[in-house]
């Protein structure tokens, strides 16, 4: 889940494609090019034999504002390899927000906002 999450953040379409399930995966597979992922909390894991659900939010900088996706995510294994099938999604324990121009970045930079994300 991490891998993706950081896959999504970077842009990285070919390692989202070979870790979707092919019967799974949209066409054409694409990523937002204004939505800035900034943070991954992962919230359960339920892993049995060759099946996994991961329910994360991963928070997301669109327009000025931080917001969230929560999703419970469902994957395979399959020749060593987890596979992600579908999610569910799932109301965000996360309040949307607008930073000020001086308080830190929500990315964990250590940056003020206006100097980081927003610039």
């Amino acid at each position: 889940m991490r891998s993706r999450f950081s896959a999504y953040a970077l842009g990285n379409l070919e390692y989202l494609e070979s870790t979707w399930h092919p019967d799974y995966r949209p066409k054409p597979l694409s990523v937002e090019a204004a939505v800035r992922w900034i943070g991954l909390e992962i919230i359960a894991v339920d892993q049995r034999e060759l099946q996994a659900t991961v329910e994360f939010e991963a928070r997301f900088l669109a327009g000025g504002r931080v917001d969230a996706l929560r999703e419970s995510s469902d994957f395979v294994l399959q020749r060593d390899r987890w596979l992600y099938t579908s999610g569910r999604q799932l109301a965000p324990g996360f309040t949307p927000w607008k930073p000020g121009r001086n308080e830190n970045c929500p990315c964990g930079s250590g940056k003020k906002f206006k100097r980081c994300c927003a610039a």
